[in-house]
């Protein structure tokens, strides 16, 4: 790996439109060395045409696009050589082993790394003479890791790498991509996962209708967002009391829970159960949640829905 100064990824002012249609409205960011980066946002959002126009498979309309300090569109041989890219789906040769896989695409590259350190990075020793054909879904997606990795990427492009595992299988992943970055591997990827998303990732962007609704290092964005949620079950009687005579900001679901924020649940919590206990009413189904990337992603695109702007 060669040692990259300044951001591996930069954009700047990014637009993509197929007809009147606009896909990509504008974006900027930057994506540094070492980070993962995870892109995320509905159906629709623009990820997928942002990553392909990242990738060199897909043409700008206009804006300013450098990965590695080379302008993708380009495709010279030297950007392929250190860009690894796991597509949703491949299309390795099912009657070949494993390890014939991995020996014939490391062929392709000048300087590739030892098939017997990849299968050990993406954890397939055990398979390596197993014919492609005859693994399963999540042993498939390691070797498209594994493919991706042979050529010793710089930038390694993963567009929703675990789609489809059971849950053992998609952590045994995160792990493998996780330990990446110790080879001093740039990430991007793509998922749906918030979870996978708050695993992985040390920066995060938010897609929406094409723009970016919100961006920044994963733990300024939780820091931004601190606090957590109570939710109970009670009287309308008692949320009527609390939102007038003791001015809780209390949000009403259809289920019947009331819901109120909270940036410090030990005294918010004693005033409630005092209340309650006052006025002999039974709290039920009471409980404390604090806020996850996913109650950031929820009102991130939530927000941009309501108000065209990001937040």
């Amino acid at each position: 790996m060669e040692i990259i100064s300044g951001p591996a990824i930069s954009v700047r002012g990014l637009k993509k439109s197929y007809g009147d249609v606009a896909a990509v409205r504008d974006i900027s960011f930057d994506v540094m060395p070492g980070e993962v980066f995870a892109l995320l946002g509905p159906n629709g959002a623009g990820k997928t045409t942002t990553i392909e126009i990242l990738e060199g498979y897909r043409q700008a309309t206009s804006g300013e696009v450098s990965v590695l300090g080379f302008n993708p569109t380009h495709r010279m041989p030297e950007f392929r050589e250190r860009v690894g890219i796991v597509l949703q789906q491949t299309g390795a040769n099912t009657y070949l082993t494993v390890r014939e896989t991995l020996d014939l695409f490391g062929s392709y590259y000048q300087d590739s790394r030892s098939t017997d350190e990849v299968l050990e990075l993406v954890g397939l020793q055990d398979q390596s003479a197993a014919v492609v054909k005859r693994i399963s879904g999540g042993q498939k997606r390691r070797l498209d890791v594994g493919i991706a990795l042979i050529g010793q990427p710089d930038i390694l492009f993963l567009d929703e790498p675990t789609t489809g595992f059971d849950p053992q299988a998609r952590r045994a992943s995160w792990e493998m991509i996780h330990n990446l970055t110790n080879l001093g591997c740039t990430v991007m990827l793509t998922t749906h996962y918030m979870e996978e998303a708050e695993f992985l990732a040390s920066s995060i962007g938010i897609m929406v209708s094409g723009e970016i609704a919100l961006i920044g290092p994963k733990q300024n964005l939780q820091s931004k967002s601190q606090g957590s949620r109570i939710s109970f079950n009670a009287t309308p009687q008692f949320n009527e009391m609390l939102q007038t005579d003791f001015k809780f900001s209390l949000t009403l679901g259809p289920d019947g829970f009331s819901t109120m924020e909270s940036t410090d649940v030990a005294n918010d919590l004693y005033q409630l159960t005092t209340l309650a206990k006052q006025q002999s009413v039974n709290l039920t189904n009471l409980q404390v949640k604090t806020r996850t990337l996913e109650d950031i992603y929820i009102e991130t695109v939530e927000n941009y829905s309501r108000t065209g702007r990001p937040a």
